[in-house]
């Protein structure tokens, strides 16, 4: 079979369009949003420059800081819950052993297609003090000690709304896991095998090594999905008890559309994107990885 030339017409034609549409949905709203950051604006038609005045008191604002920490918190719980649990299910699911292995990997992907605030609301009703099935199945046990008002505690609220969004996403990155896996390929597999290497010695200086590169990927886009992270902590708590469990995506609604300070909230979006590439950065920095690709 021959192989067809793409003319460089035909190949700047198909590329024009996902990048076009990349363009105007992501990098012009970033500029736009730093443009209108630089101004005192409320939403009406008069705007006073102010250069960087926002940013500066962005700087100063502890709640944006404190929901930065709780941002930072959160990500912790979803790089551990969501990647951490999917590589160690995406593991058990390589034993000879388990049965009915399309069956659960339909059942763990299909939270992801679920809506973000169908699940808030149900784990709503999950957390209930007085309906919800979580304290029910405690008082059946006898663990009535371990019963308490789950999104009422500031406490624990940064765990309890991380459970919901672990438990969704969970699936999508068992799902990308599986698959790197599955390209490792046999016969080296078997060769460790072969040469007297446990389950956890294959896991440590095969698997881990092979699908490396990959598990620094799921890792990125967890680390972007999380510090965004607005829409289930949103429906479950609404950022409380009082601020306790408000996130930077969360801070920069509520200073839009409930303080009604459009310019500022820009300036936090902009914090918000600055702040999230930095950890990306540190992060992939940290991981490394060279040893593996070499």
């Amino acid at each position: 079979m021959k192989n067809v030339a793409i003319k460089p017409r035909t190949l700047f034609l198909y590329l024009s369009i996902p990048v076009g549409l990349y363009f105007f949905m992501a990098i012009v709203p970033t500029f736009v949003s730093f443009y209108y950051s630089l101004f005192e604006w409320t939403g009406g038609s008069v705007k006073q420059f102010v250069w960087f005045d926002k940013y500066v008191e962005l700087l100063r604002d502890d709640d944006f800081w404190f929901s930065f920490k709780n941002s930072t918190i959160f990500t912790l719980f979803m790089v551990i819950g969501q990647v951490g649990i999917a590589f160690v299910f995406a593991l058990l699911f390589t034993m000879k052993w388990l049965r009915f292995k399309a069956f659960h990997r339909y059942v763990m992907f299909f939270p992801v297609v679920i809506s973000s605030v169908v699940i808030g609301l149900m784990w709503q009703l999950i957390y209930n003090y007085d309906i919800g099935i979580l304290n029910f199945i405690l008082r059946q046990l006898g663990l009535e000690h371990y019963i308490m008002f789950w999104l009422d505690d500031p406490s624990i609220i940064m765990r309890t709304v991380a459970v919901p969004v672990i438990w969704q996403f969970v699936g999508f990155y068992l799902v990308i896991l599986l698959s790197a896996i599955g390209s490792i390929p046999a016969d080296l597999m078997e060769s460790a095998e072969m040469d007297g290497a446990s389950g956890w010695k294959r896991t440590l200086y095969v698997t881990i090594p092979m699908i490396y590169g990959t598990l620094k990927i799921c890792i990125t886009f967890c680390i972007i999905g999380s510090m965004k992270a607005f829409d289930h902590i949103l429906v479950l708590t609404g950022g409380g008890p009082g601020k306790s469990s408000s996130v930077m995506g969360l801070y920069a609604y509520t200073t839009a559309f409930r303080e009604m300070k459009l310019s500022y909230a820009n300036a936090v979006s902009i914090g918000i994107l600055l702040l999230t590439l930095l950890i990306t950065l540190l992060i992939r920095s940290l991981l490394g990885g060279r040893k593996y690709e070499s």
